[in-house]
């Protein structure tokens, strides 16, 4: 797998590294069920996950009939973060596949960095819980990028970060924040098609589309050039 060797491959978390939809979803459903009103299901709520904490508090209040004014996000978002950082791994596990994929990658000498829309602090401390922080050479959460995906800045950040090359770089991730990403940074693009995303992976036009990890490194040798 020469063509990996010093190749920067970038992982959106949740919902592509990490099956965080439990926890996640069960921390919103105990803010709704404080404040007296019902829990959503969870393949409901699903989609919502992608775009950051205060995303998916807007969305699961608007669709649990409560909408909340501007002013009324933060103080849940206080009380989300303080209450998911406590259950954070609770139910959370990479897809599987995951870490056998990570370990190929490495081992084949490219450089692995995480970016997502979660905050860092909250990303490894998932990754530190799920024991695969080793794995990755840097973590570049929402607070540190310029901006967040599907903005550009937040991959090339990323890849910057690692020492790495935007021409020799694939961002995998499962939704239109990872797409719009990758292609406003002109990176090569694996979409997973079991992740979280109101619009389905297959439609947000990735350069390959897998649907388990299993297919991740010889997808990544394609787009860098190996032999297939």
């Amino acid at each position: 797998m020469a063509a990996l060797k010093d190749a920067v491959i970038a992982f959106d978390l949740d919902g592509t590294l990490v099956d965080t939809a439990h926890d996640l979803v069960g921390t919103l459903n105990w803010l709704l069920q404080d404040e007296g009103h019902p829990p959503l299901p969870l393949d409901e709520a699903r989609p919502f996950i992608g775009k950051g904490a205060r995303w998916l508090i807007e969305r699961g209040y608007t669709a649990a009939d409560a909408a909340l004014a501007p002013d009324e996000v933060q103080p849940r978002f206080d009380r989300f973060l303080a209450y998911y950082e406590a259950h954070i791994a609770d139910e959370s596990r990479p897809f599987p596949g995951c870490i056998a994929a990570l370990e190929t990658l490495k081992g084949a000498g490219a450089k692995l960095v995480v970016c997502t829309n979660k905050l860092t602090g909250l990303s490894t401390r998932l990754l530190d819980e799920l024991g695969m922080t080793p794995l990755f050479d840097a973590v570049i959460g929402a607070d540190r990028a310029p901006a967040i995906k599907p903005d550009p800045r937040h991959l090339l950040t990323a890849i910057a970060e690692v020492g790495g090359d935007p021409g020799r770089a694939i961002m995998v991730g499962d939704a239109g924040t990872d797409a719009g990403a990758a292609r406003a940074a002109n990176v090569s693009l694996v979409l997973v098609s079991f992740g979280y995303t109101e619009t389905p992976a297959a439609e947000l036009d990735p350069d390959i589309l897998i649907d388990h990890y299993d297919q991740l490194p010889d997808a990544c040798r394609r787009l860098l050039g190996g032999v297939s």
